[in-house]
């Protein structure tokens, strides 16, 4: 099989939670673990950090990824789901597996795939870890693709455990209350090993707690620790910082290429996750590489997605954020952004509640709803229903570029297209 040929066998073959949803899940780690061990258990061949949360985790594993490859580590970087190339999901220093190692992997293993019948998110984790071993990564920085517990990233050998924070996502696997979901991501905290939490939430932090102390897991709280202020600055491409820790001055007019407000959330839980790397290390990623690290981020790892703008005339943006707090914090983004008028391209998955996002969007937009071409994506038609219901007012369109290209037609230099909702609507645009 050739490149796409393959690509094709692993959609076809293997169910894709990304595509069809619920039926691709599965609640239980044992093909995971028959297929590792098979594999002879690359995941015991390289030291982890391994990130779970429900907003952040990918930009978190972007920046550590960055700050180690400054730091000449070696540096494994799995992320999950791709936006354009399937490689994406499985990278070392920035530089996605090649399209040769992907068919090699494929036809070396396809009889054992066909034996275990894995998901294709099992069956891409197991090419991702025995990828980094063959390579001999240093580091291998790992995101969950849900919850934790369950998750097939979490058989791993991390010497870091990394939570963000926690929110209302995928609650029909994890469950529909914040305490139960936190319990989901805390499943990735290990015996002994340093657990960094990005935020203190009231209701989520006590169950870290329980577990950290049942693990004897060292837990620190990057909130508590780091502290930015923003320095202003005309420039659109990045956002300046001075840093405090615990209190005391750490760093002056720190570069960074996020531009989200948000962003300040992830930017601390990284380096509170350098700080515990270099206490586990002892070795120090000093603060000239922990800069560079951050601010050279986007050419590093190619993130792409959170905050990006598209162009500027009309001002476009995407965000990839997809949860009722991602889509939140995105819309107090969109508040301090100047514009005349709002176009907002929008479109969902068919599995999440409409209304626990609908009614946080801005009302004086004009709407572009449409379906991600995957199977999961919601019906233009029906999400336009939701959102009249919500008070919001727009057109359906047959396809997501339909729809974009609507926006940038109807679009005075002065107004903002957006485009999110989630992460494959941005996807199509990209």
């Amino acid at each position: 099989m050739d490149y796409q040929e393959t690509l094709d066998w692993m959609f076809s073959h293997l169910p894709m939670y990304q595509r069809i949803g619920k039926a691709a899940y599965k609640a239980d780690l044992f093909t995971t673990i028959d297929l590792l061990d098979k594999l002879d258990n690359p995941q015991e061949k390289f030291k982890a950090i391994h990130v779970a949360g429900t907003n952040g985790k990918g930009s978190v594993c972007h920046l550590l990824a960055s700050i180690l490859q400054e730091a000449d580590y070696k540096t494994g970087l799995y992320t999950s789901p791709h936006l354009k190339d399937f490689r994406e999901r499985i990278k070392i220093n920035g530089e996605m597996i090649s399209e040769e190692e992907v068919m090699d992997f494929i036809e070396k293993h396809k009889k054992l795939f066909e034996e275990l019948k894995p998901s294709f998110f099992e069956m891409t984790v197991a090419m991702a870890y025995d990828h980094f071993a063959n390579e001999q990564v240093d580091f291998a920085i790992l995101e969950t693709g849900m919850g934790g517990r369950l998750d097939s990233t979490n058989i791993s050998n991390p010497v870091l455990t990394v939570i963000t924070n926690i929110g209302y996502d995928h609650l029909h696997f994890l469950g529909d209350t914040i305490e139960k979901i936190a319990g989901e991501k805390a499943g990735i905290v290990k015996k002994d090993i340093p657990l960094v939490v990005g935020e203190k939430q009231e209701e989520s932090s006590r169950i870290f707690e329980k577990v950290a102390r049942e693990k004897n897991a060292p837990l620190s709280y990057a909130d508590e620790h780091f502290d930015l202020k923003e320095i202003h600055t005309t420039d659109r491409k990045k956002r300046i910082y001075d840093i405090w820790a615990d209190n005391l001055f750490y760093m002056n007019e720190l570069e960074s290429p996020l531009l989200a407000n948000y962003q300040k959330d992830n930017l601390k839980t990284a380096l509170q996750a350098v700080q515990i790397l270099n206490r586990i290390n002892q070795e120090v990623i000093d603060k000239d590489t922990i800069r560079s690290g951050i601010s050279n981020v986007l050419e590093n790892t190619g993130l792409q997605g959170r905050w990006q703008i598209l162009g500027t005339n009309p001002l476009t943006i995407c965000d990839t954020a997809h949860n009722p707090e991602g889509i939140q914090a995105v819309v107090e983004q969109i508040v301090e952004t100047p514009c005349k008028h709002l176009h907002f391209v929008f479109g969902m998955v068919n599995d999440k509640k409409p209304e626990s996002m609908l009614f946080l969007l801005p009302k004086g937009a004009t709407y572009y709803f449409c379906k991600a071409d995957i199977p999961r994506g919601m019906d233009a038609n029906e999400l336009k229903q939701y959102a009249f219901k919500a008070g919001l007012r727009g057109e359906s369109y047959s396809s997501v570029i339909k729809a974009f290209n609507s926006a940038i037609n109807n679009a005075g230099a002065n107004d903002l297209v957006f485009v999110g909702g989630s992460t494959f609507v941005v996807a199509e645009v990209i």
